[in-house]
């Protein structure tokens, strides 16, 4: 599919990392001549579960939902991954295939580097390996946190940090399009589709929210603040 923006240069990526900061020129053109940008309509798998891990891949813009399908089918939602994230960070060194799927959940263009290049980098380039891995730290720190504000959280307290979640950390606006479907939402939080549709009308006849389809709006964040942090 054709890209929505093509970068031509990683020196002049406007995507760019600041783990890739500490590469030299001549490293930064090695991966530029290895790189390859891939675009992704929404609900596009970029890898699935089982695949060989053969590149590293890092979001250039839009969105993805990283899962496990689980034995009866059903889908167990990790993490959601935003622009200038790693992704598949988490089994890039310790499998040789993937541990869960990722699918796109907005129009993404991902890029992928050879694998073997970034291990040679983290050999070569000690200042790389400490910034890689500290990535690496950074993004196994960010899914247990997430998993304990979920887990920890009565259902009010879940869809709370739900909504937060896209209102501040992912848009910046109290106004966004919801990318995840309800029943994303409830794999997400591990809970029923039902429950999860009941208490978004919850919020909305208690004024938190205003809800037309997929569009939300938060009318009161401090509340919705303390039910999160309530739970």
């Amino acid at each position: 599919m054709e890209l929505a923006h093509k970068v031509s240069n990683c020196k002049d990526c406007i995507y760019r990392s600041w783990a890739f900061k500490n590469l030299s020129a001549e490293e930064l053109k090695v991966i530029n001549v290895k790189k390859t940008e891939k675009f992704y309509r929404k609900g596009e798998n970029i890898c699935l579960e089982g695949d060989e891990i053969s590149s590293f891949m890092y979001l250039q813009t839009g969105l993805v939902k990283l899962f496990k399908t689980e034995l009866n089918s059903k889908e167990h939602i990790i993490s959601i991954a935003k622009p200038k994230d790693f992704i598949g960070l988490l089994s890039i060194f310790s499998n040789t295939k993937q541990i869960y799927s990722i699918t796109a959940i907005e129009d993404s263009i991902v890029c992928f580097v050879n694998l073997e290049i970034i291990k040679k980098f983290i050999k070569t380039n000690g200042i790389f390996a400490i910034d890689f891995f500290e990535k690496i730290s950074a993004v196994s720190d960010s899914v247990i946190k997430t998993r304990i504000d979920i887990n920890t959280r009565q259902l009010r307290g879940r869809i709370a940090y739900i909504l937060l979640f896209f209102s501040k950390h992912i848009y910046g606006s109290s106004k966004f399009n919801l990318p995840i479907s309800r029943k994303e939402v409830a794999e997400l939080i591990d809970m029923s589709t039902e429950n999860v549709i009941r208490v978004l009308s919850e919020f909305r006849k208690d004024n938190l929210i205003q809800i037309e389809g997929k569009n939300i709006e938060v009318l009161d964040i401090k509340r919705l603040e303390k039910i999160y942090e309530l739970g």
